[in-house]
């Protein structure tokens, strides 16, 4: 038994690699799965549209399977953009020859306009390619050409998938429905005489390369052995998290960020490390106790910009650390979220210099704050100068007051710092690249 699952992208490539073989490349090894490729057409484009592209002759499309099915073998397959009918027709030949669920991504026109497949390319995909296919994945504008039905709303999708397993002899379908209106996008899966819906939250934007890491993300669950039904539910999810996560690497619109998930992990792994030797280092600084606030202290590190969307993607010590009779004392656990007022202020000044992510929250003291001004850029805010509107709101009063304190200073500020208001102790801020980088901050201010 070999131990690695090979998918085959069959599908063209993409220049700006937010879509095509480069996006399904991406999704397969983000899930564990080495990924082949086909290639099928060479395209010039970007997040505007398609501006040329070269169809390959579809005797080279099969030479590549043929290569790839004698190497590795193939657990299974997406395809994307076909072209034409020469291609489809050598991809069905190769179909004759080696067995494997496909996941067939019918690709007709691109959000640009541009043809990706012509009119005898669609007949013969209806006709040969679709009755081998496990899966086919249809937008709402895709599935009205194969099952010619209005598309309005989720029966007219249920009916439009069920006429696509139906009629043209697919063992799936399913119907992705964010071209439709609403909050939520709703995806029809039509599978053994049963619907499944599946929904998520529609986030705003325009998003390049959706559709291509979905089918590619369903292939790469089927190479693993899941049913259809749990490999859409998770191609979903990752899809999910790469809209959410996506890469503005392109001026018209973002690109899908295939790999969100698999570095996400990754990253997290990295910033606990981190985290944990800080603390250590901290533990040993002598009268660091001194510095701790009546209300704890916090050391917070968060995600990458591209990843750093809310306090949940911030790494803080859970239940924050307080003095202790020698020392500081803490649970010695870090989660993602555990921290508030101190993860909200690292993402409020992550907007402005991005590759700072870690912060730390000290006792404040005149000393301390004359003592930081002979070593670093000290800035400060005043709560009591703080708007009505912004007061009302919950949680915004720390944003707010690292917004006025960078505008203040001319430089960046290392230090931020506010004298509190009623109820609420004054506090000093120091700001890092890293854990690592805020602890050296606090140990200069400790001993210098």
């Amino acid at each position: 038994m070999k131990n690695v699952r090979v998918a085959v992208t069959i599908a063209g490539s993409d220049s700006i690699g937010g879509a095509g073989i480069q996006a399904d490349l991406k999704a397969f090894a983000s899930f564990g799965v080495y990924g082949t490729s086909a290639i099928t057409a060479i395209t010039a484009q970007n997040t505007y549209g398609v501006e040329n592209s070269m169809i390959l002759p579809g005797r080279i499309v099969y030479d590549q399977l043929k290569a790839i099915a004698y190497d590795s073998g193939i657990d299974a397959g997406k395809t994307g953009m076909l072209g034409n009918e020469d291609v489809v027709e050598y991809v069905v030949k190769f179909l004759n020859e080696y067995e494997f669920p496909l996941v067939v991504d019918p690709l007709m026109v691109a959000k640009s306009g541009a043809r990706l497949l012509n009119a005898k390319g669609i007949e013969a995909m209806k006709n040969k390619l679709i009755p081998k296919a496990f899966c086919v994945t249809p937008n709402t504008e895709e599935a009205e050409i194969l099952a010619e039905v209005k598309i309005r709303d989720v029966d007219d999708m249920i009916e439009a998938g069920e006429r696509i397993v139906e009629e043209l002899g697919c063992s799936s379908a399913l119907i992705k429905g964010g071209h439709l209106k609403g909050d939520e996008v709703v995806d029809i899966l039509c599978h053994n005489g049963k619907v499944f819906e599946f929904r998520s939250k529609r986030e705003e934007g325009c998003f390049h390369g959706t559709g291509c890491m979905l089918s590619a993300g369903i292939a790469a669950n089927l190479a693993l052995g899941k049913k259809i039904v749990e490999a859409v539910e998770i191609a979903r999810n990752a899809v999910y998290k790469g809209i959410v996560y996506s890469i503005p690497a392109g001026r018209n619109c973002n690109s899908v960020n295939s790999i969100a998930s698999m570095e996400r992990k990754a990253l997290a792994f990295e910033m606990l490390q981190e985290m944990g030797d800080a603390i250590m280092k901290l533990e040993k600084l002598n009268g660091i106790e001194n510095l701790i606030a009546e209300v704890g202290m916090n050391l917070v590190y968060a995600m990458p910009a591209v990843y750093a969307k809310s306090i949940d993607d911030v790494l803080a010590v859970d239940g924050r650390i307080f003095r202790g009779k020698a020392g500081i004392v803490h649970s010695g656990r870090f989660e993602f979220g555990s921290s508030r007022h101190l993860a909200k202020a690292v993402l409020k000044y992550m907007h402005y210099f991005p590759e700072f992510r870690s912060a730390v929250n000290l006792k404040y003291s005149d000393d301390l704050i004359k003592k930081a001004e002979g070593m670093y850029v000290v800035s400060f805010y005043d709560r009591r100068e703080e708007p009505e509107e912004v007061k009302r709101r919950e949680g915004a009063t720390i944003p707010w007051g690292i917004d006025m304190a960078v505008k203040k200073s001319e430089k960046r500020p290392d230090v931020i710092y506010h004298l509190g208001d009623f109820g609420k102790e004054p506090m000093v801020v120091v700001f890092g690249r890293n854990p690592a980088d805020v602890v050296e901050k606090v140990k200069r201010l400790l001993y210098e």
